[in-house]
């Protein structure tokens, strides 16, 4: 290819400037397109963050990632992992926390919950409202002894093993926030606030017979856990009657606690019938705990005769180990295997 210069051809009008030729000028534009692709390619290929993978990944692309990993962990999962209990026991071990005799600090007012429940009932807090003005502050009254939460020693077992049953239920039923779910017997909510907390608002529901429970749970637990925008559905009703939480409801989880071990066998299997309609069919579950005398009383075949005149179908025991003490639950599973 010939270059061209001002030394080689000129007119008196180019001598006075700089004069560049056809094919050095596309020469350049192609020099420059080139420079800017190469520019292109090296931001392209940066040493960024990469993208998190739907799949697991080792500790360090974990670490790397921060706490992105954490929250999309928190939308598969529901109980805690083998990586997340290792942690935590490292935590306890770089402490030096060991299992013995310890006594909790106690703070500059030290008192024990019948000291403060005696408090609140002559007093009605510490520093409080006298007379007319006694009335215009508080929003929901709430009685001493659910201040002091005596309601938490109310069961055979530490009010954290709530924790234990909601994680084995969840997981075992396939729950989504947006499932919905029906507990026989809440209580004080021991078990309830976790689902609650779960699952989207107004998809948890209870019947409850209990008035100090309900008390509990509307006036204290709901209330001091952030959870009154749940809108949970709780009603107060001991002849297994759900006409008030709607005809056209069904459920991915209905469940009991201990609750049939005080009914009448004849009542538990009312209740069943009732139900059988409510539950989603083919993946929704019944979770009863502890025994199902109610059934094991007619003998085994008679006790499958009847489930399956209900449309009801056994599907075995599990256990399940608390995270914290030493302790396990049986629970009984059935499904409803026809529309």
């Amino acid at each position: 290819m010939a270059f061209f210069s001002s030394s080689s051809y000129s007119s008196p009008a180019m001598q006075k400037g700089v004069f560049v030729s056809v094919p050095i000028l596309i020469l350049s534009v192609s020099f420059a397109a080139i420079s800017l692709f190469l520019l292109s390619s090296s931001l392209s290929s940066c040493s960024c963050p990469a993208s998190i993978s739907s799949s697991s990944g080792n500790n360090a692309d974990v670490a790397s990632v921060g706490e992105s990993v954490d929250d999309l962990r928190l939308t598969e999962r529901i109980s805690p992992t083998k990586e997340d209990i290792e942690w935590v026991r490292d935590l306890i071990r770089s402490n030096g926390l060991h299992m013995q005799k310890n006594e909790l600090r106690k703070g500059i007012n030290p008192r024990t919950r019948d000291q403060q429940l005696l408090d609140l009932n002559q007093y009605k807090g510490i520093s409080h409202y006298e007379g007319e003005e006694a009335n215009n502050h508080t929003a929901l009254p709430c009685p001493g002894e659910l201040l002091v939460e005596q309601h938490h020693s109310n069961y055979g077992e530490p009010w954290a093993g709530g924790r234990d049953v909601f994680e084995f239920l969840a997981e075992s039923a396939k729950l989504k926030p947006n499932s919905r779910v029906l507990e026989i017997g809440c209580g004080t909510l021991r078990v309830g606030l976790h689902f609650i907390r779960y699952l989207d608002p107004r998809h948890f529901h209870c019947l409850e017979r209990d008035e100090l429970s309900l008390m509990a749970a509307l006036r204290y637990e709901l209330p001091s856990q952030g959870l009154l925008h749940k809108r949970p559905l709780i009603v107060r009703g001991e002849d297994m009657e759900f006409s008030k939480f709607g005809s056209d409801i069904t459920y991915d989880l209905i469940y009991a606690s201990a609750v049939f071990l005080h009914m009448p066998d004849k009542l538990v299997w009312t209740g069943l019938e009732r139900l059988v309609g409510k539950l989603k069919p083919y993946d929704g579950r019944i979770f009863v705990s502890h025994n199902v005398k109610f059934c094991s009383r007619l003998g085994g075949d008679k006790c499958s005769e009847k489930l399956a005149s209900l449309g009801l179908e056994y599907l075995g025991k599990q256990t399940h180990d608390s995270l914290l003490f030493n302790h396990y639950e049986i629970w009984f599973g059935f499904r409803r295997f026809k529309t």
